[in-house]
C-alpha cells in the first residue's frame, strides 16, 4: 500500500509539473536563477536542480536506506550529494529515503534508471544484488553500490576504512573505562560491523589491555527503541562505555543517562548527549561523488571498486568530549598521523582471534570472525 501511495503521488507531481511548465511557457516567465527542489510521496523522493545550469542537466540519484535527516549514515551521505551539487552547476539531483532493502529496491533503481538518470547511487549493503541486477537491465546506466563487493562493467562498489577512525575512538574509550567493560550495539555481523567492532577492541586494548567489549545485536539500522534498550542491557552489566553502529542517537543518551560514556558513529552528535560523549569515527563523501560523476559525465569512468581513508579525507575522527583527557587526545593524533602516514596498519598480520588463537588476517572484506578481546559471537543467533 506504501509503494503504491508512493506510485501515485510521484505520477500527481508529473502531472502537476507538466501543468506548471505549460503555463511557464504561455505566459514567457522563468525560474530564475533560484535552486529548485520538489518532493514527493511516502518514499520521500527529493529533485534538486543546481541554480545558473545551462544545457540538459545531467541526472544523478541517490537512495537512502533511512532519512537523510538522521545525523547519521545516510545523512552523511546525503551531505555528499550537497556537495555535489554545489560543485558541479549542471546536475538534477533525485534523493530517495526510506527505502528498504532487498527484492524490492530493484524496482526502484530500474525506475531511476528509466526516468534517465545516468548515474545512480545506493547506500546500503542490502541494495546490492537488486542493484547488480538492474544494472544488467540498464548498460548504459552507472551504477555505485556503498558497502558491498560485487561489481559488474556497468556497477562499481565503493566504501572507507573506517576502522581507521574506529581504532582511534577505540583509545578514548579504553582510556575512559573504569569498569573495564566496553558496550557495542551493533546492527548486522555483516563484515562491514565485524571490520569496526576489532577495530575498535584493538584501539580500546591498546591503551587498556584488561578492557574488554561486550557486544549486542540488534539487527537494525535505525530503531531508537530497540538501539536504546540494548544500550541499556550493556549498561545494567557494568559498561560505562556505549559504542554503536547504527544510526541513532538513543545508545548515547541511554549512556549519559547512565554517566557513561558514548562513541558515536558517522558524524559528530555530540549535541544529543554532550556530557557522555567521546568522539566518532565520521565520513566525508563529497569528493568522491563529485569525481564520480565527473568521470560518468566525460564517459572516463570505469567499474571497479574505491576504499577510501583518512589519508584523503573520506575517512575522519569527530571532535572530543569533556572527558577526553589531553594526554589520551594526544596519544591519538600520534596514532591518527601514523595511520594517515602508512607506518601504523589498524590490523596486524597475523591477528589473535577471540579464543586467543593467532591466526592469518585474511581478507578484511569478508572478515568473519571477533578478535582477543571481544566478549559475544560473530553471528546474532
Amino acid at each position: 500500500m506504501a509503494r503504491n501511495r508512493w506510485k501515485f503521488a510521484v505520477a500527481l507531481m508529473l502531472v502537476l509539473a507538466l501543468f506548471a511548465a505549460a503555463c511557464s511557457s504561455d505566459d514567457g516567465g522563468s525560474s530564475g536563477g533560484d535552486e529548485t527542489t520538489t518532493t514527493a510521496g511516502d518514499g520521500g523522493e527529493t529533485a534538486t536542480t543546481a541554480a545558473g545550469a545551462t544545457g540538459e542537466a545531467m541526472k544523478v540519484a541517490f537512495v537512502h536506506v533511512g532519512p537523510t535527516s538522521d545525523k547519521g549514515w545516510s545523512w552523511a551521505h546525503n551531505e555528499g550529494a550537497n556537495y555535489l551539487k554545489a560543485q558541479m552547476p549542471n546536475v538534477e539531483i533525485t534523493t530517495l529515503e526510506n527505502i528498504a532493502e532487498g527484492a524490492d529496491s530493484q524496482r526502484v533503481f530500474e525506475n531511476l534508471a528509466a526516468d534517465g538518470n545516468t548515474l545512480i547511487f545506493g547506500t546500503s549493503f542490502g541494495y546490492m544484488e537488486p542493484m547488480l541486477a538492474a544494472a544488467e537491465t540498464y548498460p548504459d546506466v552507472t551504477f555505485m553500490h556503498a558497502t558491498g563487493y560485487l561489481t559488474s562493467e556497468n556497477m562499481g562498489n565503493y566504501f572507507g576504512a573506517a576502522e581507521e577512525g574506529r581504532y582511534l575512538s577505540g583509545m578514548a574509550a579504553g582510556a575512559r573505562t573504569e569498569s573495564n567493560l566496553i558496550g557495542y550495539v551493533a546492527a548486522f555481523p555483516i563484515p562491514e560491523v565485524l571490520r569496526g567492532i576489532n577495530a575498535f577492541t584493538l584501539g580500546v586494548r591498546e591503551v587498556n589491555p584488561e578492557a574488554e567489549v561486550q557486544v549486542v545485536w540488534t539487527g537494525t539500522w535505525m530503531d531508537m527503541p530497540t538501539e536504546g534498550d540494548a544500550a541499556q542491557s550493556l549498561l545494567d552489566v557494568g559498561a560505562d562505555v556505549i559504542a554503536m553502529h547504527q544510526d541513532t542517537p538513543a545508545p548515547g543518551q541511554a549512556a549519559e543517562a547512565a554517566g557513561a560514556g558514548w562513541v558515536g558513529y558517522n558524524a559528530d552528535n555530540s549535541v544529543y548527549a554532550p556530557n557522555g560523549w567521546l568522539t566518532a569515527p565520521v565520513w566525508d563523501w563529497g569528493p568522491f561523488y563529485l569525481k564520480t560523476a565527473q568521470e560518468v559525465q566525460a564517459g572516463t569512468w570505469k567499474t571497479g571498486a574505491f576504499y577510501g581513508n583518512m589519508a584523503d579525507g573520506t575517512v575522519g575522527i569527530a571532535a572530543f568530549g569533556p572527558s577526553v583527557s589531553d594526554d589520551t587526545k594526544a596519544l591519538i593524533e600520534t596514532r591518527k598521523q601514523e595511520i594517515i602516514d602508512g607506518s601504523f596498519q589498524v590490523f596486524p598480520d597475523p591477528i589473535t582471534n577471540q579464543d586467543g588463537v593467532e591466526q592469518p588476517l585474511g581478507d578484511i572484506f569478508i572478515m568473519d570472525y571477533l578478535v582477543e578481546g571481544v566478549l559475544g559471537t560473530a553471528t546474532s543467533s
